[in-house]
Formats: structure tokens, sequence, C-alpha cells
């Protein structure tokens, strides 16, 4: 902890169910413009967070020496106030807590994200003291956007209100005001200031701006004995301060504790659960910049849902993207704040989601919840409803993708995708075949036999088109195809239909591109976005934004591509592949312990020792590393 070249690589998420969260790292040294311990959406400004309390610094007082317990980092490399060398243990298991010695004085920090409102709440507890002592708290305000710096300004309100046990202010018409309140009375310093150039390291890696100051409204001051314990609150709400006490009690009986790779991951998906006032359900994307977005939503819901037995979870999820699908088809402008629904392949995973809750709650329930809406998609297709996603003689779907991105690679530079996948692209049309084969059994089983029989028709010529189009005289498939351009490009997209459930490849097909991804994209931390031997391989996810988008889908990995690789390593080879399965998610284990405690970065560097990049928490990683884990289970116990 006292070690910052380690310290601050480490950094601590914790979210509530409305998409606000509390993170920093290891030793409260905000490293990220995204960082703050009080980080809210405010809806009647925009769709993004806002960080409304950026730090709160605790400083011990004995004999009139202060000894203060904070971090910042400012310009020119300079740390102050070092807090962090008086840091003796940290542990996360249950809530992050912190244990500091400053000479007699062992103080002990705990903190808590409450679950259902946007409130922070920090315990303090004085285990040890010779001495009497005196804690003074000073809060850091920032009241901006998490894309945004706040700098001195004459604009920012230095009014306050006293209330329960503490203050309530707001630096800038439109947001709300932040409570600031204590279980305890305390006497609350008026003093004004101004911190300024406060520095954000990862934002400089990043090629962005990376200063801002900080406005500090003065300081809470109070008496604390030994064994005593203070709580602080900070929230859009007031709360009565003597529930403080009992309030945090409650919350730490009902988390569930990190002690396993399993419990971490569990923990880490309910972090992206987000509930909206009118009762919508949402998977965010990730943490700390993503919003829902539908490709994450469907890739992720069923491990996020399904793998952990939370299968309520996934219908209160699908009603709501059902809701935004539907709209979509019908032409009516979306309810939901889904993003990205327009993208052609969004309704195909849709159908392979509901595929995944068939296959786990049985083929009737199945049926009975979606299989209206899955019969509706083929259809929608079918009919040409898509306005980006055509179905030609040959059975197989076209999308052009030559002027924006539709695909999950998606990174774009100078306004054109980095990588332009057009045509017929290799996992629609393995989506598509897989949904035409599985609305063809619901069907036959519970619907329209006629149907079906159209449907299993459709499959057979899609099957011969796919095989003929994409799968190549080395063993592996083709990423796009458009007119006489073909990408030979080794991508991990073909491991797709080798681990749907209905694929158009033969078992000896699928074993050769399973191969092929085995040799050139398997890493430690998933399959790479592109072969080392395929040219423009970048590896590499550093630097600026522009070097960065080239960098995004051109060799980095990616663990929710390999949870589709491990599933098709078990389907074609069964229990014989588990050890080699249980390998690699050892891999993913180690991570816990690194970049974001607990959970699991967007994106990996493709060449060793694949430092974790970009986001701190993906769902979509998440989700495939537990759906892995389940599937590991099933071919243990299997006969």
């Amino acid at each position: 902890m006292t070690n910052l070249e380690e310290s601050l690589r480490r950094e601590l998420l914790r979210t509530n169910r409305s998409g606000a969260y509390s993170s920093s790292t290891l030793v409260d040294c905000n490293t990220r413009k995204y960082h703050g311990l009080l980080v809210v959406p405010v809806p009647e400004i925009d769709d993004e967070n806002h960080v409304l309390l950026s730090s709160l610094d605790c400083t011990v007082i004995q004999h009139g020496a202060e000894f203060n317990l904070g971090l910042h980092k400012y310009q020119g490399n300079n740390y102050s106030p070092k807090g962090h060398k008086y840091i003796r243990e940290f542990t996360c298991d249950v809530v992050p807590t912190t244990l500091y010695r400053v000479g007699g004085v062992l103080l002990k920090r705990e903190t808590i994200f409450q679950a259902y409102e946007d409130r922070i709440l920090i315990r303090y507890t004085l285990e040890d003291a010779h001495s009497a002592t005196t804690l003074r708290f000073r809060p850091f305000l920032a009241f901006r956007s998490v894309r945004q710096f706040t700098h001195e300004n004459s604009t920012a309100s230095r009014e306050y209100h006293v209330v329960d046990n503490g203050i309530k202010t707001c630096m800038y018409a439109g947001y709300p005001d932040l409570y600031m309140q204590f279980n305890k009375k305390n006497e609350f310093v008026f003093q004004p200031d101004w911190y300024r150039g406060v520095e954000y390291p990862k934002e400089q890696e990043r090629g962005y701006a990376s200063n801002e100051d900080l406005y500090v409204p003065g300081y809470f001051e109070m008496t604390i004995k030994k064994g005593e314990s203070i709580i602080f609150a900070a929230s859009t709400k007031e709360i009565k301060s003597s529930t403080l006490k009992g309030l945090f009690q409650k919350e730490i009986d009902v988390r569930l504790s990190r002690d396993s790779f399993y419990h971490c991951l569990v923990a880490a998906a309910h972090q992206f659960h987000n509930r909206q006032p009118n009762d919508d359900r949402y998977l965010l994307a990730g943490y700390p910049w993503f919003k829902a977005r539908a490709r994450d939503t469907f890739i992720a819901l069923p491990g996020l849902t399904l793998s952990i037995g939370e299968q309520d979870y996934f219908e209160l999820v699908m009603k709501t993207a059902e809701k935004g699908l539907r709209e979509f088809m019908e032409g009516k402008p979306l309810s939901v704040k889904i993003y990205e629904i327009e993208h052609p392949d969004i309704p195909l995973w849709a159908v392979w989601s509901i595929q995944q809750y068939t296959k786990e709650t049985g083929r009737e329930q199945g049926s009975k919840m979606y299989g209206k809406l899955v019969k509706d998609i083929i259809k929608y297709i079918i009919k040409g409803g898509h306005p980006n996603l055509r179905l030609d003689d040959n059975g197989l779907l076209y999308a052009n993708g030559r002027d924006h991105a539709i695909t999950w690679m998606n990174s774009t530079a100078n306004g054109h995708p980095v990588i332009p996948r057009s045509g017929y692209i290799v996992e629609f049309n393995a989506l598509w075949y897989n949904a035409l084969k599985f609305c063809a059994s619901l069907e036959a089983e519970f619907g329209d036999q006629k149907f079906a029989a159209q449907l299993e028709e459709m499959a057979e010529k899609t099957k011969e088109a796919f095989v003929a189009t994409f799968l190549n005289e080395y063993g592996y498939l083709l990423d796009y195809v458009d007119g006489t351009m073909m990408d030979w490009s080794v991508r991990p997209n073909m491991i797709f239909p080798v681990a749907f459930d209905y694929s158009p490849l033969s078992q000896d097909q699928k074993k050769s591109v399973l191969d092929v991804c085995t040799r050139e994209l398997l890493t430690p931390k998933g399959l790479r976005s592109l072969s080392p031997k395929s040219g423009g391989y970048n590896p590499m996810y550093v630097g600026p934004q522009t070097q960065r988008d080239y960098a995004y889908h051109q060799g980095t990995a990616w663990p929710w591509l390999g949870g589709f690789y491990m599933e098709a390593c078990l389907k074609l080879y069964k229990r014989t592949r588990l050890s080699f399965v249980e390998r690699q998610m050892v891999g993913y284990e180690d991570e816990m312990m690194y970049h974001a405690l607990g959970t699991i970065s967007e994106l990996f560097d493709g060449n060793p020792p694949f430092h974790g990049r970009g986001a701190m928490a993906f769902a979509m990683n998440v989700a495939e590393i537990l759906r892995t884990l389940k599937l590991m289970e099933k071919y243990t116990y299997q006969k």
C-alpha cells in the first residue's frame, strides 16, 4: 500500500442499482477524471454521470499535531499530503477497509455504497489511542460531468445551509444539493478555498487533458474516543443522522463476501444492474463510462443472470429490452434507454440470449415467455424490415458497414470505421443460421409446423452458402465477404459458428477453425481480435485516443470472446478439455487482484504480460467467465 507504483494501479469500484458509483485507487488517490467518492447520474442535465464529491480527507489531531491521511497528485509528480504512508493494512472481502496507524493511534476506515440510494457511507472507528483525539474532515467538491473538468471560477456558489449534523451545498444551478452529514454532533468551519492543479495520471496516459481545481468549502471537526465509531454520509438526499449507524450495519449484513473467485464474479455481475424510476431494468455495459448498449445487453444477459441462478433478473431486463426491440422493429420512437439498438445483429443476439434462457429453464417455458418474440424477429428479417439487413437469395444476410461501424468491432477514426466490416459478415450469418434452426425447433414443438418446415428449408440454403462463402482452403473462416472483397484476416469472429448450438459447419470444419483460433488467437486473457500473422497487428492498447482506436480491435485480447472459445472446446472435445479450460480460468482469477479489484477489465494487451486496459469493469467479460464456469460444471457432472 505504501508503494504507489503498486497501489495506484489498483482501483476500487462500488456501485448501486441506479448507475451511481464510488471509485478510486486503494490509497484513495484519484487517478482518473471518472474517480470520485460520490458519482451520480443527473438526468436533469444530461445522460452522463457527475462527480459531486471527489474525495474526503481525514486528519488525525493529537496534542495539536495534525496528520493528514489524504492523498492527491499535483502537477510535477508531487503527491500531497502523503497519507498513504500511515496505511498498515487493507482488506475488501466484504467492504473496503483501511487501517491507519499514526503513532499510538489506530484508525479503521470502512466504506460502503448504499444499494438503492445515491449515498456513500464511511465509518471511522478509533481502534486504539493513548490520548485525546480529534478528527477533521475536508470534502473536495467537483460538481461536474465525468467527461469534463472543473476549474476555479467565480460562478461556483459558496453558499451552504446547516442540516442535521452536517451541511448541504450546491455549486451550480441545475445540480442537486449535496448533503454531507455525520451520526455525531460536529463543528463545521467555513473556510472556502480552491485546491489547484490536481492531476489525473490515467488521463495523461490516454492523451487527454488531466488537470483540474477542486473546491473545498471548509471542514468538519469532532472528537472521537477509543472504541467509538463515527459515520459520514454524502448523498443527494438528507437522512436522519441518528439512523446512520443502523443503516451502515444493515448494508454490511446484505453484502456478499468476496472470499472466492466465484463470489467476486457474482458481486461484479450485480454491479451492472440498473433500475430506473419507472422500474425499467437494464444492464450497464461497463464502468466507469459505459451506458446500456443493446449488443452488450443480449450477450451479457445469460452469464450475468442465468449462470448464477437469477432467472428473475433475466426476465426483468428482457422485458425492457423486448419493449425497445419491438419499438425499433415497428418504427416507433424508443421509450427505453438502450443505445445502438439499430445495429443489424442486435435482433439476432436477442434470439441467442433467449436460446440460453430456454436451455436453462426448459423449452416449454422458453417458448411460452419468448416464442412469439423469436418468431416476430425471424419474420421481420425475412420480410426485409431492418434498414441495414438484407436477406439475399443465397440465404445469407448482407449488411453495409463501409461508412459506419455496425459490428462489435466498432472503433472509428476520422469518422470512418477502422475495420469496415461489410457485406456478408461471418458472425451475422452464423447467428442467422442458429436463429433459423432454433426458431424452427420451437415452432415444430409448440407452434406452426408449416412455418417450422419453411425455416428448416431456409436454414439448409443458408448452411450451404455459409460454407461456400466463408470457409477457405486454409481451414478457417473469412471475416467478411463483400462482392470481390474478401477479408482473409484471422479474426475471432469465426469462433461463433463453432460455439453456437446450431452450426452450419461439420465437426471436422469446426475442429479446423478451433485449431486456427488456438494457434493464432488464444491468450490467457481471451481471444485476440487479430492474429499476429495478419497485417496491421497492433496488440498494445496505449497512447492517445487515435492510437488506441487503431489498436482497439487489431490484436487486443477480449475475455468475452474466450467464453465462446471455451464453449466450442467443450462442445467438440467434452470432458477431455476440462483441465485445459480450468487452466484458462486461473488466468482470470489472478485478475481479481489487479486493475479494479474483484472485477474484469474491458480488454487486455494481446502480447505478454497482457495488461488490463480500458474500462475498469466490463459486463460481457464477467458474464462469459461466469457462463464458462457454469458450462464446466455441466461437463464435470455429465455422465
